[in-house]
């Protein structure tokens, strides 16, 4: 028989052989199942390359310095762990269940996200996917069915994290409340999931210490807990101008002003806790943009830096956003 797999690359040359009578039936069928296998054939990446493509993601984020410092504590303290176990060490349990503290837009769900690539690269999750859900996605209306929707979430999670927003909102009701069942189903299947799930808990920092109150037993079961600070003014400043410039725009000197003193006057505001924060930047360049197009639409004549520059008539008041 014929050797041919170093000439043959594609299935168009093969039957272009078996036409002319190169080859036979068998040997074109041989062929294709070469051809096959190599395509089938998995390409396996670099898993350290990839680690510090994420690492360097997260590096990337404005600000976050004390959460920068300990996702890496926790995957160096992963990959040791395992490497102790390869050597018949004796290791501590991956026990990686957290607990994210802080007000909206402090990029608690971005690290989250980075923290499930992480762990597949590691191999500690088979996926490493984020499924977010809050209070109405695992509380049911009858006896029953509170326990039906949180294992069904968990069946989602598989393989990667389940990220919990306003977790404390789950023992809001008392203990005849249906967040109680929740919380029970999730303690269980934390246990019975425990090599292929992490679970993190997130919400502001005054109620999940209190939540955390409310049942002692929860904290001993999540291990890891990070507090997500506000961003500083000029955190915010740095933020808004990376948020610009992805887009291909650019803010006047004009717009930055008044941007800097939203910006400012927002962080005196009673509810800046509730709007603040990276959330409240991307809302007022998103506004800004839109309003720039209003601006722009039936002038007469638009050079390229009219759709570039954002102006200062552009950026609205807070309370208009």
């Amino acid at each position: 028989m014929i050797n041919l797999k170093c000439r043959v690359e594609n299935p168009n040359q093969i039957m272009d052989m078996l036409a002319n009578g190169t080859i036979t039936p068998v040997e074109a069928f041989i062929l294709f199942e070469e051809i096959g296998e190599k395509k089938a054939e998995p390409i396996k990446p670099s898993t350290e390359e990839k680690i510090e493509d994420i690492l360097k993601e997260l590096d990337s984020l404005v600000g976050l310095p004390k959460v920068k410092q300990l996702v890496k504590e926790i995957q160096a303290f992963v990959e040791i762990q395992k490497r102790r176990q390869k050597e018949q060490l004796i290791s501590e349990p991956l026990v990686l269940h957290m607990i994210f503290k802080g007000n909206p837009g402090t990029g608690k769900t971005t690290v989250a996200r980075l923290l499930g690539k992480i762990f597949k690269q590691m191999e500690v999750l088979q996926k490493g996917h984020l499924v977010e859900v809050e209070r109405a996605d695992l509380v049911g209306e009858y006896i029953g069915h509170t326990a039906q929707k949180t294992r069904e979430q968990i069946r989602r999670a598989l393989g990667g994290i389940l990220f919990i927003d306003e977790a404390y909102s789950l023992a809001r009701g008392g203990e005849k409340d249906f967040g109680k069942e929740a919380i029970d189903t999730l303690v269980k299947a934390m246990e019975d999931h425990k090599d292929n799930l992490i679970v993190i808990l997130a919400g502001y920092k005054d109620e999940m210490d209190w939540f955390l109150r409310t049942n002692p037993g929860l904290r001993s079961r999540f291990p890891i807990q990070i507090e997500f600070s506000d961003y500083t003014i000029e955190e915010l400043m740095e933020i808004a101008k990376i948020m610009v410039e992805k887009r291909q725009y650019k803010l006047t000197p004009e717009a930055l002003a008044k941007l800097e003193r939203l910006l400012k006057d927002s962080k005196n505001s009673a509810y800046y806790d509730k709007m603040g924060n990276a959330r409240l930047v991307r809302n007022l360049i998103e506004k800004a943009i839109r309003r720039q197009a209003l601006r722009l639409v039936n002038q007469k004549r638009i050079s390229r830096e009219d759709l570039i520059y954002i102006k200062e008539e552009d950026i609205s008041e807070v309370e208009e956003i």
